[in-house]
This record gives C-alpha cells, structure tokens and sequence, in this order.
C-alpha cells in the first residue's frame, strides 16, 4: 500500500488548496473543485454567484481511488469565481474566436453576470488574486511534479475536470462524455494518450481527443513530453456521475459505471509511462 502525506497550502493562502503526496509517477490537478467565496468577495456578487454552478463538482469523491493507485493530488478549495487555477496569468485566451470565462470571471457560463453593477474586480485586486490563490496553486504543482520526476525519472499529470454537458454559450449540442485535451498532441507522447484512448474507446460511453477540449492552462504549460513530464486533461459530462441542476446531487448509480473507467485509462497511462 502507497505512502501518503497530506500537506496544507502556504500560509499567504492557508486553507484555498490540499495537496497529498503519493508514491506513484502521477499527479491529479482538480483546480475547480472549490466553492469558497471569501466574505469580502461574495459581499459584491449577484445572488446566482452563491450557487457556484460552474464548480467541477465531486471529482474528490470520482477520483477517491487515487490513494489505491499511490497518487499525488492537488485540489482546490476557492471557487473558480474567485480566480481560474486553469487560465493563464496574463488572462489571455485559450481559444481564440470562442466563448469562455477569464482568470476572474465575471460571468458564469451561462452568461449571467457574477457581480452587482460596477463591482466586479479592479487590475489591483486582479493582482491580488494572482498572488495569494494562483501562484501557490502553481508553486505546489510545480514542485509536486519535480519531485516525483525526481523519483521516477517521468510523470504524467491528470488535469481532472467536469463540466455541464449542454451549454450553448460555450459549445454547441451536447459534448461527449469523455474528453481528453493534449493541446493537439504537443503535451504528452502519442502512445502514451493512444493507451488512454484505447480504454475510452472499450467503454460505452463517447469520447474524443482534442475537440472542443484541447486542455488548458495546465495541460499547454506543464505538458513537456520531451522532458518526460506528460500532460492530460480530462473533461467529463457531469451527468455521468450527478446531477446536473442544483443542488447538483452525487449518483452512485452513474457514478458506478464511469469510476472503473476512469481509473483504467489512468492505469493504462501509468503502464505506457
């Protein structure tokens, strides 16, 4: 059985991220688990901010069989209204030409607005935001990927996402169950996401690689398969473990059939690696 430590994040931002420290080449980011709005912040939102709908809700509990695997992982605790852990520091867009939210949102994914008039987030508190929730975040992934290359010589991240499967504003129709992001093949080997494939393939559910998902932040930044740090995004359909109205309610029956999926393409992922 692994050894694992759980370590709390710095003390300029106590409490906004956990990670735990596995034995095995792998990390598992979940960088928009978080619901905490900090007082200060939720005293200036619209009522709708309150629900945090765009949350990765429950990936804690899909991925609780990361401890069996000897996994690291890194999960948020402050809402993705606060600040996206998956967007770039300077807020430039991911995919130009499309819809999406930034580092600070200010709209949720339906397009409704985030904050009362006139009181959404200056450049300074932007900067703020920057340096007490996205850096330590980054800081603890960083180091966490160096040491288990240290160890093991390679190491696959996980970036672990779930998302709403209908949303016009983003996408159109409904988006496949299973999508894997490898910022079109430049953030791990190909054999190593052909293994993966092959397992999303076996299962009866759809998937795709590198669609409407390319992978963000993490997986473009991270991801150097010529220094042996391999990078995946995963972006599941919430509906295949919960509901996707609030209050977004956990379904073990669901969640029954995509776990054994999920932890048999990371199985196949560690195998290549």
């Amino acid at each position: 059985m692994s050894t694992m430590s759980t370590q709390a994040a710095p003390s300029a931002a106590r409490a906004t991220f956990t990670l735990r420290c596995g034995t095995a080449p792998l990390l598992i980011s979940i960088p928009h688990l978080g619901t905490a709005l900090p007082p200060d912040v939720a005293s200036r939102m619209q009522p709708t901010a309150a629900l945090t709908q765009d949350t990765d809700w429950h990936l804690d509990r899909l991925y609780a069989f990361a401890h069996a695997l000897g996994a690291s992982v890194l999960q948020a605790h402050v809402s993705r209204y606060v600040i996206d852990l998956n967007r770039p520091p300077g807020g430039e867009s991911l995919y130009p030409g499309q819809s999406t939210t930034g580092l600070c949102p200010t709209e949720t994914f339906h397009g409704e607005p985030l904050y009362l008039p006139g009181a959404g987030p200056d450049a300074a508190e932007q900067a703020q935001r920057l340096a007490h929730y996205w850096a330590p975040y980054h800081q603890a992934l960083a180091q966490e990927l160096a040491r288990l290359k240290a160890t093991h010589g390679a190491v696959l991240l996980w970036d672990a996402h779930s998302i709403a499967g209908v949303l016009p504003r983003l996408f159109e129709g409904q988006l496949p169950d299973l999508n894997l992001g490898t910022n079109s093949g430049q953030s791990c080997s190909a054999a190593l996401i052909d293994s993966v494939a092959a397992v999303a393939a076996a299962a009866p559910f759809s998937h795709v690689v590198n669609g409407r998902f390319k992978g963000g932040y993490i997986t473009r930044h991270y991801g150097q398969p010529q220094h042996n740090v391999h990078a995946i995004q995963l972006e599941m359909r919430q509906a295949l473990y919960m509901d996707e109205a609030a209050p977004f309610g956990w379904r073990e029956d669901r969640a029954a059939r995509v776990q054994p999926v999920v932890r048999a393409m990371l199985e196949a992922a560690l195998a290549q690696l």
